[in-house]
């Protein structure tokens, strides 16, 4: 009985039109490959030379075992194909061994005595015309036994070339859907040199691409098929880029693949599904616009995966429950999308999880208590769902959880006695529910809390004393609750507190809150307004908040010089009476918002000399501020730090009843960037000296009694991109120069006196900060707790406090 034997099989291929592929039928001949450590590489033959043949070239990708690939193989491998000539098994004993020996030698001898390649090639053929096996196999052995034997460099009918070509092939084709960004010399064969781009550590002959990294390159184009061509890629980065349009589905059948990363661009489109990633360990498709359902199978192909961030998309459907096969999975992002359904309880088996993202979803029902089972997880966000309940009293076996998010749901009830008795928590966040009874935490035993927000619930009682033990608390927030009684003095003991909101209650005794809250030596932002009905604020009382910069309070007559104030915004109340003449007197002020109030009398002169505006080493000590801010979206409780620089300078007094000129003063101010008087009565002509503004970006004058006409000084104004006179009386030309050329007719409507040529507006020049140009009425400095408007407010005050922020709102 003969061996089995090495059989040669010829499929199709894309690449080639024919791709040859070795099958090991020999089970010890397909272990001693398999076995080996350099199996990772694939190999070409070609003819060179004078030969006459003319077929394509002989790829060899490696033997394969019961008809699945293998690694491929390299050219010192072949000597394990010696063996594979016709003759009976090796079982028969040493005597036939010695045969199969003699067998090699005399086929190796023939092997010289092939005239021309197309020999070879022509036998190779024989086995698709039903001829002999056993004549194919025997001469594909002595090809390669002679190469063995007089060395691939001597052997002058065939080079070896390693697949690199391939690869230089796919990344080629990639960098023509690339239309920006991408510096890549292609004329270069050695990709292995270009940019983001890295191989293996093989030789030099065989290096294949295994990283390719393009993050935050401003690449602006679409995404070739040809990347998938990448065979060997480990690592894909392409996040932070421009790039759009559809993931190429073979991407996700890349087996070698480790790490995928394509956040923030612009991709969209459904995800494929049955993705096939089998060594993927990361994948994050995060900040693109992709549809359609999760791909469930993303954990069923890969048992490495610990990181999947699919968040801020726009997937729908539900959560899906084959997400707790992945039993190695630590962060999960899903969150911002538009999931819905419940929360799989599959998902309470992954007891490797450490971060769980979830917020802003449409996820419903009830908190359960097998989330004690994830025992690992150091930071649960589910803010801003649909969840529904009680909260489980299971977080004392959390003894990792760091961060719980959970606002903006439906849950009710207490809070549980092992969240507030958790000495692990630092950030507590449960606003906007329906929570309800005292506000119990347990600061003694809660030693890490260090942020607390429970405001927009119904607790009610009285602040309790025992908050005072949070040493380490920087933020609280119980505003929009029903809570009484006086602030505790002990509160005077939180020297980290940085933020305090206690708005929209039922607080007593304004006096003495604010003599207990001027001992926190570190508060920034104080917020007292909505509470102390009926009181009246001590006179000539001096309160000292050495580092206040925001604070929201009705009804202030405090006496204060705050020399160092900054930002004052003191928008939407129901502010009467005049503009005070002192306000030039913060040397430091940049930024004032005094709209949509009920001022009346002349603009301030002295308004013009505001030192911050006029002055850029004044400016530049702008960046030395950081405060809490809140976002005025759904999630208005969720505070962030942002630079001071976030703030265009700006003076803002639309929205009232003011009377009188434009002062011509106004064109010292060669730091303000934002200009806005639209809708109030002010008259006379626009000023000359308006030019003198060279970094002002927005001026709105629309709905006024002007009159003249529209200086050509203006046309210098090279920054102006937001412009409008708009329902006035204006008279003549339209100046047809400089950034004029870019307004639309609506920035000059309604006055009749005006002619000239109507502009057609085209993309304006960008403004010298990155600061999106808005001209929406909310803005992002206030303060989202419900902005309550006061009726009543006195502006007869001198602020009191030595730097900082003053706000009237609520």
């Amino acid at each position: 009985m003969l061996a089995k034997q090495w059989v040669l099989k010829v499929v199709r291929t894309k690449i080639f039109g024919l791709k040859y592929e070795l099958m090991a039928n020999d089970r010890r001949s397909a272990s001693a490959i398999k076995r080996s450590s350099v199996l990772h590489r694939t190999y070409v033959l070609v003819p060179s030379g004078s030969g006459s043949w003319r077929g394509p070239p002989l790829l060899f990708l490696g033997p394969s075992l019961r008809g699945m690939p293998v690694t491929s193989m390299v050219p010192y491998m072949f000597t394990e194909l010696s063996g594979c000539s016709v003759s009976p098994g090796n079982s028969r004993g040493v005597q036939k061994k010695k045969r199969r020996r003699r067998r090699r030698r005399r086929t190796s001898s023939k092997s010289r005595t092939l005239k021309s390649i197309d020999d070879l090639i022509q036998a190779t053929y024989r086995p698709l015309n039903g001829k002999s096996k056993r004549k194919t196999i025997t001469l594909l052995c002595l090809v390669l036994n002679y190469s063995i034997s007089d060395s691939v460099s001597s052997f002058h009918w065939f080079r070896f070339f390693d697949t690199r070509s391939y690869d230089l092939t796919s990344l080629t084709n990639f960098s023509s859907f690339i239309d920006y960004g991408l510096d890549w010399n292609t004329s270069d064969s050695n990709c292995c040199t270009w940019i983001g781009v890295t191989c293996d550590n093989s030789s030099v002959s065989s290096k294949r691409v295994v990283r390719l990294e393009l993050g935050s390159r401003r690449l602006k184009g679409r995404i070739s098929e040809s990347l998938a061509g990448l065979d060997q890629l480990r690592i894909l980065n392409l996040s932070q880029n421009f790039l759009y349009g559809h993931l190429p589905a073979r991407l996700f059948h890349l087996q070698n693949l480790e790490i995928i990363d394509t956040s923030n661009n612009d991709f969209a489109g459904p995800i494929p599904g049955g993705s096939n990633l089998s060594s993927i360990r990361y994948i994050d498709i995060s900040g693109n616009n992709f549809i359609g359902s999760v791909d469930a199978t993303l954990c069923e192909s890969s048992s490495y995966i610990h990181t999947i961030n699919l968040g801020n998309n726009y997937f729908t459907g539900e959560v899906p429950a084959n997400f707790g096969r992945c039993s190695s999975l630590q962060q999960l992002f899903l969150n911002d999308n538009q999931l819905s359904g419940s929360f799989p309880e599959s998902l309470w088996q992954l007891r490797n999880l450490r971060i769980l993202h979830l917020q802003h979803n449409l996820v419903s029902g009830p908190l359960n208590d097998e989330i004690g089972k994830l025992s690992n997880l150091v930071e649960l966000d589910i803010s801003s769902n649909r969840f529904s309940g009680i909260l489980p009293d299971a977080f004392e076996r959390l003894e990792k959880l760091e961060n719980f998010f959970a606002g903006s749901n439906n849950f009710s009830g207490h809070l549980p006695k092992s969240l507030v008795n958790s000495p692990y928590i630092i950030f507590l966040n449960l606003n906007n529910n329906t929570l309800n009874g005292a506000i119990n935490l347990n600061c003694s035993a809660m030693v890490r809390l260090t942020s607390v927000d429970l405001g927009s619930n119904n607790f009610h009682g009285p602040l309790p004393d025992v908050i005072s033990s949070c040493q380490r608390l920087t933020h609280l927030n119980l505003a929009r609750n029903n809570l009484g009684g006086e602030v505790p003095f002990a509160f005077k003991n939180l020297q980290a507190l940085r933020f305090l909101s206690l708005s929209n209650n039922s607080l007593v005794n304004i006096s003495s809150a604010l003599a207990t809250l001027q001992h926190c030596r570190n508060l920034t932002s104080l917020i007292l307004s909505i509470n102390f009905h009926d009181e009246q604020m001590p006179r000539n009382v001096n309160f000292h908040f050495r580092n206040l910069r925001a604070l929201v309070i009705p009804y202030c007559e405090l006496r204060v010089a705050a020399k160092m104030l900054q930002l004052l915004d003191l928008s939407w109340n129901r502010l009467s009476g005049t503009i005070p003449f002192w306000l030039h007197e913060f040397n430091y002020l940049f930024y004032m918002d005094l709209s949509n109030n009920s001022f009346t009398g002349e603009i301030p002169e002295s308004l013009t000399e505001l030192q911050g505006l006029n002055n850029m080493n004044t400016s530049a000590e702008r960046d030395s501020l950081g405060f809490p801010l809140f976002w005025s979206g759904a999630d208005g409780s969720r505070f962030m730090y942002k630079g001071i620089w976030g703030f265009r300078p700006t003076l803002d007094l639309s929205y009232n009843n003011l009377t009188g000129p434009l002062w011509p003063g106004f064109g010292n101010l060669k730091e303000l960037h934002v200009l806005k008087l639209k809708e109030n009565h002010l008259s006379g002509a626009i000023p000359d000296s308006f030019s003198g503004m060279i970094n002002l970006e927005v001026l709105d004058l629309s709905y006024n009694d002007l009159s003249g006409e529209i200086p050509l000084s203006l046309e210098k104004l090279s920054f102006l991109s937001k412009f409008s006179v708009a329902y006035n009386q204006l008279q003549g030309d339209i100046p047809a120069g400089g950034q004029f050329l870019t307004f639309p007719p609506s920035s000059f409507e309604g006055n009749e006196g005006l002619h000239g040529r109507q502009p057609t507006p085209f993309q304006p020049q960008q403004a010298p900060h990155d600061a999106q140009l808005a001209d929406e009425e909310t803005t992002i400095i206030g303060l989202q707790f419900g902005l309550g408007v006061m009726s009543g407010f006195l502006f007869t005050f001198t602020l009191s406090f030595s730097s900082g922020w003053v706000f009237a709102k609520t």
